[in-house]
Formats: C-alpha cells, structure tokens, sequence
C-alpha cells in the first residue's frame, strides 16, 4: 500500500477514540480486549497487540487483509483474535465493527457456559434475541476462531466466549459501544435477579449480601466510578 488511503486514516482516528471511550468504561483494561473495523469487502483495521489503549496511536493500529490475515499495513504485531473479526466480517458483510471486550460482570456469565437471553426492548433490537454461547478454547488460538466461526448467526451480534469474554457485532462503532453497553446492562440485571432468588437457599451471609448488592448498585456506565 503506497500511499496511505484517507477512509483507513480516519477509520484508526475514530478506532482511537472508541478505545477510550471503553477503556474509561472499563470494557478495555490495560491490555485487554481488542477492536476491528471494516475497510472494504477485503480490508479490516485492528488493534495492535499488548497495547495500552490510552498510548496507543492511529498509525499503530493494523490494517489486514480479512482472507489470509496478511498486514498490508502496520508495524506493530496486530491483535491475536484477528481471525475472530475476520470471520465475523466474512460471514456477516452487513457488519462494519467486531468489538472484545472483557468487561466485568458481562464475562462473569461466559463461566455459566449457557446462552443468555435478553430482556430489554433496545438490546433486543440492535443484539438480538440473545447472546450466544461460543465453546472454551484457548484465546489467540485457530481452535477458537473455528469454535466461533460455527456459532455466527445474521440474527444475533453478541456472543459469549466461554470463561473469557464478549464479542459484538454492529453497523458503526457508536453502535458497538452502545451494545456493550447494553450487554453489561443485561449481565448486571441477570446476575443480580439470579443471586436474590438464592439467597436464602445458600444462606449467604449478610455482609456478603451488602458487598454485592453495592457492587450492582455501582454501576453508571458513565465512563466514571459512583463516588
């Protein structure tokens, strides 16, 4: 690539300040998770791997061909789940954004290896009728890709990795981050409605009771803590 095409320019400008925008979330921590974008029916930027996203820069994001994952462009090591945003634009081209995160509550339900459905109206319009659990295999890894690849509907953009974390799809990353959003929205309220019908049963403790009713309590998404 010889010269440097304006769409990709601003494509890793935006992807730069979407990264903050989840890192101030908490969706991206230090190193954590990774974001891509459709250039062309050929071409994806990604994020670069083991960057903190608060130092990172437009010109370290790579751009790759979605097919044989080749850089075309870059010079840091591009992210170890390229091949799960490549397959993702691969089999949905209605898809522009495939976003990771980590975030907290949302991968906690990844460890209950069951598919989660959603319940609010506006998650149900722009995730679908729920998220999909994808099978354990170890991250970075063409086990995982694989172990993805075959769960992909064109109905549903959010997906569970097992004991790991989110993938979403969406048509523009305002979109993506308001789906994850969305999705720690329904991880809070499901966990939250599941420990209070087991309370009693397990007898927990009552300081115990109070330490998690203040952890649900605390979540804003506002891209900053409740004081």
């Amino acid at each position: 690539m010889k010269q440097k095409n304006q769409t990709i320019i601003t494509i890793q400008k935006e992807m730069i300040t979407a990264c903050i925008r989840l890192a101030d979330l908490g969706f991206l921590a230090g190193i954590g998770g990774n974001l891509a974008v459709r250039v062309d029916d050929k071409l994806m930027v990604v994020t670069p791997s083991a960057s903190d996203y608060y130092t990172m820069k437009p010109e370290d994001l790579c751009v790759l061909k979605m097919d044989t994952l080749e850089m075309v462009e870059g010079t840091k090591q591009p992210t170890t789940e390229s091949g799960i945003h490549a397959n993702f634009f691969l089999k949905r081209p209605d898809l522009n954004v495939s976003l990771h995160t980590h975030q907290p509550l949302a991968s906690a339900i990844t460890l209950l290896g069951k598919d989660i459905f959603l319940v609010t109206k506006e998650a149900k319009e722009k995730i679908g009728s729920k998220l999909i659990m994808v099978s354990y295999a170890p991250s970075g890894t063409s086990f995982l890709v694989s172990a993805f690849r075959k769960k992909i509907t064109t109905e549903e953009n959010g997906y569970l990795l097992k004991n790991h974390g989110i993938v979403c799809g969406a048509k523009d990353l305002k979109s993506a981050i308001r789906s994850v959003i969305l999705i720690e929205e329904e991880a809070t309220a499901f966990l939250k409605q599941s420990i209070q019908k087991n309370i009693d049963r397990f007898q927990f403790p009552k300081p115990l009771v109070e330490q998690i009713e203040t952890v649900f309590t605390s979540q804003n998404f506002s891209g900053t803590k409740k004081k």
